[in-house]
């Protein structure tokens, strides 16, 4: 089965071919940074425009790298939802006028399904049951996943999500967007000890996340000592590390919590965070000493990207889900929601 997948649902438009015999065969990305920087965040009503100017040169131009003709694509997979709704729609329009046009079915794909199901696209993928830590910009969960479509959500962000905290802090440190891989990368300059920042909802029990007091305290921790000092980029350094070392820390106390509760001994990790260097090195460290595997996906498919829309899409369109041809795009949908492959 081949399968062309679109990603709309905030700041990226991704498109790609997958084919469930050969694997991924194209995938193509538009960044929307550019367009959204001078703003200093995204903007809804232009992400959408974006979408709409791009996705149908997209759709040739990864046909034309897959060397699939649109006439051999057996079916079509888009997000629709969780997102902003206006870049759903742009995407699932195109997706449902495509379908229709080539008389083949078209179904949609659940975001978060989509980053759990990226790992997977591996050559070396994780075996089910296992623990996945989803940490995009607009999520944080923890799942207990014993098959494609059976989650059990045992663990959420309360209120900021891991990835938007980072990218918060770096704004209120006035780093400019997207922030949170600048945060990152500074961090590496930081020195180890000169802050230390709380760990939030660790000395509790429980799974569930909180990274808006953390924003906070980095705030008043900038406010309090950018007076003080004529080197704003090591004190900007420091506090990277030092945020980044809480939340790092904060992660992997909550996916040890998990792996223990559930006695999985496998945990994924997918999502824009999972690119972050310190927590890949912290999880693995983390694996090793408690005996558990730590999966993750290559870098490019951590962030949005149309290969995990493709691949999802293809394993429901085997089990022979897909959608009638009206659209209904989400911008709330829990994962609770979706249907097994097999029912």
């Amino acid at each position: 089965m081949i399968v062309l997948g679109i990603e709309t649902s905030c700041d990226e438009t991704g498109l790609a071919v997958f084919d469930s015999e050969r694997g991924l065969l194209a995938d193509v990305l538009h960044s929307q940074v550019a367009v959204h920087a001078e703003y200093g965040g995204v903007v809804p009503e232009l992400a959408s425009r974006d979408h709409i100017r791009f996705l149908v040169p997209l759709a040739a131009e990864v046909l034309q790298r897959s060397g699939v003709d649109k006439h051999a694509l057996d079916g079509i997979a888009y997000t629709a939802g969780p997102g902003l709704i206006g870049a759903l729609m742009s995407g699932a329009a195109v997706a449902r006028s495509l379908a229709w046009a080539l008389g083949i079915p078209a179904v949609e794909v659940h975001h978060m399904e989509g980053h759990l199901l990226a790992p997977l696209l591996e050559a070396e993928a994780p075996e089910f049951p296992f623990v996945a830590l989803l940490v995009s910009g607009g999520h944080t969960l923890l799942a207990d996943v014993s098959e494609i479509g059976h989650y059990q959500l045992i663990g959420q962000s309360l209120d900021d999500a891991a990835g938007e905290a980072f990218d918060k802090t770096a704004k209120m440190m006035g780093l400019g967007y997207p922030g949170g891989p600048v945060l990152a990368k500074l961090a590496a300059s930081g020195r180890r000890g000169v802050f230390r920042f709380p760990r939030p909802m660790t000395d509790r029990p429980g799974l569930d996340f909180s990274f808006s007091g953390l924003k906070t305290y980095a705030l008043n921790t900038w406010e309090a000592n950018q007076r003080r000092t004529q080197d704003k980029d090591q004190l900007r350094a420091d506090i990277a590390l030092a945020f980044e070392e809480a939340v790092v820390d904060t992660l992997s106390i909550k996916c040890r919590r998990a792996l223990e509760q559930t006695g999985s001994p496998r945990l994924i990790v997918a999502g824009g965070v999972g690119a972050n260097q310190h927590l890949r090195q912290r999880l693995h460290q983390l694996a090793k000493k408690h005996r558990f595997s730590v999966s993750f996906p290559r870098l490019e498919y951590c962030t949005d990207n149309g290969a995990m829309i493709a691949f999802a899409g293809c394993l429901r369109l085997q089990a022979g889900q897909f959608q009638p041809l009206d659209i209904d795009a989400r911008a709330r949908w829990p994962m609770e929601e979706l249907l097994p492959l097999s029912r």
